[in-house]
């Protein structure tokens, strides 16, 4: 028998759990001793925000590559069309920005920097291509005129079908970049994308509270997000509530001629300016898919395995046996 043979009695199905276990150490870099016994990624349907908006870009530029064709009745839709046509690329880019700009301020785990740089991206290239084109006619009399990289025209429909995409294929790629393993030392969260690295490793004892989140949508199709918090702080973030704004308005300082009527109106605006700019700061949870069991599929499982290794582990369970054990060596 030759080398490269299989040896006897281990079949095809064995090999490959061999392989598949070892593939999972070297990426989760268990040590030695130390085994996996529940493996976790993120359910598909916990990015669908990210695909919609994969649509909604390819939406827009759908709208403006048929904005001489559209026509309505109603008198704001036929004047927003007429400011679209009116200047195309302009009014792309703002609506892109636009959108930039909300999914940005909505600050979800899943609108990552890479995200804005995208949409970013998609609204500044009709401008970019336009100004190489009107540098290059600017500059035809030189001797290397400026511009010309782009010598084709901005297709909304074609570059809509590109970017869409290009960006679901991105979010495709950005929900798989995640995997969770719980083994029979700790809790790993493993995170891989484009050029990042994220590795994080959390010893059970070191588990202060298991909380599980279910959304609308994960309770129809079946996932939760399990989050994990530590004695460190691990999982909760300061989120600020309400809009920042200054309260002492430039000139609202009182003057020494002021009258009581002039003061008592001036104290009220501000009262009004610092109610209406009031902001706190809390301490609260906001799942993220490098630091939780994002979005999972038989979140019981996982709920269940986390507290049965952090009650093997926890030092009040550890003091329990070591008094087992003392009693029973007394009785002996």
């Amino acid at each position: 028998m030759s080398e490269d043979e299989s040896s006897p009695g281990v079949t095809a199905s064995e090999e490959l759990e061999t392989k598949n276990a070892e593939n999972l150490a070297k990426k989760f870099r268990l040590i030695a001793g130390e085994e996996i016994h529940l493996t976790k990624k993120p359910s598909t349907f916990a990015f669908v925000g990210m695909y919609g908006l994969a649509i909604l870009v390819f939406v827009v530029h759908f709208l403006f590559a048929r904005v001489d064709e559209l026509q309505s009745e109603n008198l704001f839709i036929d004047i927003a069309l007429s400011i679209m046509g009116f200047s195309e690329l302009f009014s792309f880019t703002v609506v892109m920005l636009a959108i930039t700009w909300l999914n940005r301020l909505l600050n979800t785990s899943t609108s990552g920097r890479w995200v804005s740089l995208f949409l970013l991206l998609v609204s500044f290239s009709p401008l970019i291509i336009q100004i190489d084109k009107v540098a290059e006619k600017v500059t035809f009399f030189m001797d290397e005129p400026i511009g010309g990289i782009f010598n084709f025209d901005y297709n909304y429909l074609i570059f809509g079908i590109i970017y869409s995409s290009v960006f679901a294929l991105m979010t495709f790629y950005y929900q798989n970049s995640f995997h969770y393993a719980i083994t029979s030392d700790a809790v790993i969260f493993e995170h891989s994308f484009l050029l990042t690295r994220s590795h994080r490793r959390i010893l059970f004892d070191r588990i202060s509270e298991v909380i599980v989140e279910r959304t609308p949508v994960g309770t129809v199709f079946g996932y939760a997000t399990v989050s994990i918090l530590t004695d460190s702080g691990v999982g909760i973030v300061d989120e600020s509530m309400g809009a920042a704004g200054a309260v002492n308005m430039p000139g609202s300082a009182e003057g020494a001629d002021e009258n009581v009527a002039e003061k008592t109106k001036r104290s009220l605006f501000r009262s009004m300016i610092g109610i209406l700019t009031y902001q706190r700061t809390i301490r609260t949870v906001r799942p993220d898919p490098k630091h939780c069991f994002y979005s999972i599929r038989n979140w019981e499982k996982c709920k269940m395995l986390l507290n049965e290794m952090h009650k093997k582990h926890s030092q009040s369970n550890l003091l329990s046996d070591l008094k087992d054990t003392i009693s029973s060596a007394n009785q002996e």
